[in-house]
């Protein structure tokens, strides 16, 4: 009875902080001096022979031009890199790679759902990301369902879960048309079942959330009952975090506008985008909604007779913070920045392109203080290039994250 009565209580302590979970103290870092030919800082331009000083995981400060005479101070251990690139971590919004069973496709509809508990750190697709320098993804359900439930945001690095856990949950993953269609011919088979489906299923989880605000309110009136299957729908309706939507083509973002956004009234990314989407760019922008385009970047136009860049296209259309995913391992996660090369090769400017798989990515997520640009304060996730990371020739030498060195190709084989 006393070990029952213990295990209660250490369950209710940990329930605390359960939603949304987030990443607590750090555990001991080292002190680092990196200096580079060019410290890329994303949000506050390029600086020529800069250094990053790293203290406890996370950046202390930028040395701009200390000159040639410079030391680090004392404590700190010298990284110095040349004339090669430092260039922020990558943050990749479209991942599958951190796990397995993505999908349970007996119910189209799964709130209940998690990725928090198949997470696999260490595992070779996630180090092979560290090399293409991706070093913050969002690890969510597959698109076999309608809602395949919650994801979770992620470091590629850490010796297990708890270094690696950025939030949780990191945002709800739905997915309007293409892959979740029924086929046996149930409910769900055409996409007027799949929008009921989706659309009943927030409309349950607003109620519940609703009931629950209006007991907070006021603790005088009859106490809900919990229902663990709903309950990660109070965060989603307080908009602690995004629904992520697997949505692509004109018909289906009409679809994400109307159900999502304007009934619904969630905090809404578009993270595919493709085919042609962007036609609806205006009305996308006109409601505050990101898009993080892929994986494919570019179709053929029937009716131009030719190729059209597709985050360039929804850039142009007036998503000024869009941005590129790999839906990988569709597009392996270490290709992220050929995905942004790709958009540049097809009318995006350059700035843009990395801003988009660095701040607009973290912006998307609401994660833009502590990720996605080289700024004191933010988390020490920093890669050296041997050069413009833009530029298919160049590879990534050393990845840090959180302060640690994650990959480092002066002690192991080139992994990309």
């Amino acid at each position: 009875m006393i070990r029952s009565r213990n295990t209660v209580i250490l369950l209710l302590a940990l329930s605390v902080c359960a939603l949304p979970l987030c990443r607590g103290e750090e555990p001991t870092a080292p002190k680092w001096a990196i200096r580079g030919g060019k410290v890329v800082t994303v949000t506050k331009g390029t600086l020529e022979g800069a250094v990053v000083l790293v203290s406890g995981g996370r950046i202390e400060k930028l040395v701009a031009a200390p000159g040639p005479g410079w030391k680090p101070p004392a404590g700190y251990k010298l990284i110095d890199a040349g004339e090669r690139w430092i260039v922020p971590g990558f943050v990749e919004l479209h991942s599958h790679i951190a796990g397995g069973d993505l999908n349970d496709m007996v119910y189209p509809v799964n709130p209940g759902f998690r990725t928090l508990d198949n997470i696999m750190p260490r595992n070779a697709l996630l180090k092979r990301a560290q090399a293409g320098g991706v070093t913050t993804a969002l690890f969510i359900p597959g698109s076999g369902t309608n809602m395949g439930g919650f994801g979770t945001l992620i470091k590629t690095a850490g010796k297990d879960l708890s270094e690696m856990l950025v939030r949780f949950p990191g945002a709800l993953k739905i997915a309007q048309g293409g892959n979740p269609e029924r086929r046996g011919g149930d409910i769900g088979y055409s996409r007027l079942g799949m929008n009921w489906l989706i659309r009943n299923a927030l409309k349950e989880g607003k109620l519940y959330t609703e009931a629950w605000d209006a007991w907070e309110a006021d603790k005088t009136k009859k106490k809900p009952l919990r229902n663990p299957r709903l309950e990660m729908f109070r965060g989603l309706f307080h908009k602690e975090y995004p629904v992520v939507v697997h949505t692509q083509g004109y018909h289906l973002i009409l679809s994400t506008l109307r159900i999502l956004h304007d009934e619904m009234g969630l905090w809404v990314v578009i993270d595919h985008g493709t085919f042609d989407g962007f036609e609806l760019a205006s009305e996308v922008a006109k409601r505050g909604i990101q898009v993080m385009n892929g994986p494919r970047e570019f179709r053929w136009d029937n009716r131009r007779g030719g190729f059209r860049g597709l985050a360039y296209e929804w850039y142009r259309g007036g998503i000024k913070t869009i941005g590129v995913n790999t839906d990988s391992p569709v597009v392996p996660a270490e290709e992220l920045i050929h995905q942004a090369s790709m958009a540049v090769r097809f009318g995006l400017k350059e700035d843009v392109a990395l801003a988009g798989i660095t701040i607009h990515a973290a912006r998307a997520l609401g994660m833009e203080k502590r990720l996605g640009s080289l700024e004191a304060g933010k988390d020490a996730d920093i890669v050296i290039w041997t050069g413009d990371p833009l530029d298919p020739r160049q590879s990534v030498v050393l990845t840090m994250v959180n302060g640690k060195i994650a990959y480092d190709t002066s002690k192991e084989p080139q992994r990309f």
